[in-house]
């Protein structure tokens, strides 16, 4: 029969396990020197049904502070996000973050809901004039529709990001997943979402176009 000491002992250390685990956890110190590049992105880029650290803005995340490191990477992602829901929480990151740069990874669900394309051309123009307002740069991550969406609907989509990049002189990376979107093999279940070997190619695709904005100074538009 347990004694009362005994009831007591496992009493404390159950207290003391319930405390430790309400404790938040210690947060990474921020290196202050560094000036932050923001991904605004969907699932796409908040490692959706990957092993935490293997998506490709963790890789990014470790080449540019290999090769860039007066920059580090703040991953602003969420899964299932929308360009109303980037524009929505934009303002609030950039007060937090005054970031160099913003990387722009958003529509992919406005499409698949068969949201309105001329509401995710507002959404995303806004998203670009408030970041340039904060000083920071922009690039913008292009995306396209499955070919069941058919062709119209595809390229009227499609046409918002290459449209935005020239009216605004952006940097856009064509798209995403370009060099593999039609292997199923490198794709989860749902067909949507790629597997861990595909992230360090969808790095490849962004880093050409990432790399010219890491040299410059901030801009900032009145």
């Amino acid at each position: 029969m347990p004694t009362a000491r005994t009831v007591g002992g496992f009493l404390l250390s159950l207290c003391l396990a319930l405390t430790l685990a309400s404790t938040p956890a210690r947060a990474q110190p921020r290196a202050e020197s560094s000036t932050p590049i923001v991904v605004l992105g969907d699932s796409l880029s908040a490692e959706y049904g990957l092993p935490r650290g293997s998506g490709w803005v963790k890789l990014l995340a470790d080449r540019v502070a290999q090769r860039a490191p007066q920059y580090r990477v703040v991953n602003a992602s969420i899964s299932g996000d929308t360009t109303s829901g980037g524009r929505a929480r934009l303002g609030e990151l950039l007060q937090r973050e005054h970031p160099g740069v913003v990387i722009i990874e958003l529509g992919a669900n406005d499409g698949l809901r068969g949201l309105s394309v001329e509401a995710m051309r507002a959404n995303l123009q806004a998203m670009i004039d408030t970041s340039r307002r904060q000083g920071a740069r922009v690039l913008l991550i292009g995306m396209r529709m499955p070919p069941n969406y058919g062709t119209t609907y595809g390229e009227r989509f499609y046409s918002v990001y290459t449209d935005l990049a020239q009216h605004n002189r952006l940097g856009l990376v064509p798209f995403l997943l370009d060099g593999f979107a039609d292997r199923l093999d490198w794709f989860q279940a749902d067909h949507i979402h790629p597997l861990p070997q595909a992230q360090p190619a969808m790095l490849e695709n962004v880093w050409p176009h990432l790399q010219p904005l890491l040299l410059g100074s901030p801009v900032r538009t009145n």
